[in-house]
């Protein structure tokens, strides 16, 4: 447990759609768990739906995507408070950007909150339609994140990660970093110069893993407006344990070497596991966002 009960869940930037309503799967993405649906033809002012796969339905029309035939979704009126958050998944990721805006709004000038939708088996976005199989991300095109939250437990189930709440709030963390990002307009960086190991694609991932850091930094000692409690309780090394774990187990080495028994760096996208949790304790550590300078760094630690 590790929200404290008496904070407050703000739901009136979340919005919660079942299955039904997304239509073919996309043929770009990145990996699990990072930027997976950012689309060159966002940044180059070219319709998305244009560059989708024929069976793909098109970009949303909605401003957080057209939800179409979608079932109900989660009810988001359960959320109410951190106690709500430690009992109920669903709750936790709202209350997890809570917290994550919370941080943001005090440490980057001009900082605004994204959106967040949590999703069944499929949705639309602005980026193209999505289904569960690329796991939690962001899309520019409607500044919103997205999560089923399933793949928490296939995070452990498949990737071997630790099922504590902050490996779960260490994600969503992740996904926010993204929206920093694109706050702060370099998100379009993934899309530039080489990829691999060393490319701005993993660059752009570990630096979210790093803004990640900076929350868990931060989120025990800042202190939610309008109740004065701060958002969490003080982190464990338990807790700590948690987000490395997670961290390590969507590394791009770890997963290739479960999935085809060999590691090719040259087609990381998202970094290698030692990488991942590397960046998220130096924003952990430091609290300090210059020390996330992925771009300029010469070793990224693998």
């Amino acid at each position: 447990m590790t929200f404290n009960e008496g904070m407050q869940i703000d739901t009136s930037t979340t919005s919660s759609s079942g299955g039904g309503g997304g239509g073919g799967r996309l043929a770009i993405g990145g990996g699990v768990g990072g930027l997976l649906i950012v689309v060159v033809a966002l940044f180059l002012g070219v319709d998305p739906g244009t560059v989708l796969p024929q069976g793909g339905t098109g970009a949303g029309t909605g401003q957080y995507g057209d939800q179409g035939t979608s079932a109900p979704g989660f009810d988001l009126s359960r959320c109410k408070t951190g106690a709500d958050a430690n009992d109920i998944v669903e709750c936790r990721v709202v209350a997890t950007g809570n917290s994550v805006d919370g941080v943001w709004t005090q440490l980057l000038q001009g900082y605004t909150r994204p959106h967040v939708r949590l999703f069944k088996e499929s949705v639309q976005t602005a980026c193209g339609p999505a289904t569960t199989d690329v796991g939690p991300f962001y899309c520019p095109g409607d500044k919103t994140a997205y999560f089923d939250t399933s793949f928490f437990q296939e995070l452990v189930d498949k990737f071997g990660s630790s099922g504590g709440p902050l490996a779960q709030e260490y994600v969503v963390a992740h996904e926010f970093g993204h929206h920093v990002q694109d706050v702060q307009g370099t998100i379009g960086r993934a899309q530039q110069g080489p990829g691999g190991a060393e490319g701005n694609s993993v660059r752009t991932e570990l630096q979210a893993d790093c803004y990640a850091g900076i929350w868990a930094h931060y989120a025990s000692i800042t202190k939610q407006q309008g109740t004065d409690v701060t958002f969490l309780k003080p982190l464990t090394d338990q807790d700590i344990d948690d987000a490395l774990s997670a961290a390590a187990s969507v590394g791009d080495d770890r997963i290739q070497k479960s999935a085809t028994g060999r590691v090719n760096p040259e087609s990381w996208t998202h970094g290698s596991s030692a990488a991942r949790q590397y960046w998220f304790t130096e924003g952990y550590k430091t609290g300090d966002v210059n020390q996330c300078d992925t771009f300029s760094a010469p070793d990224l630690h693998e």
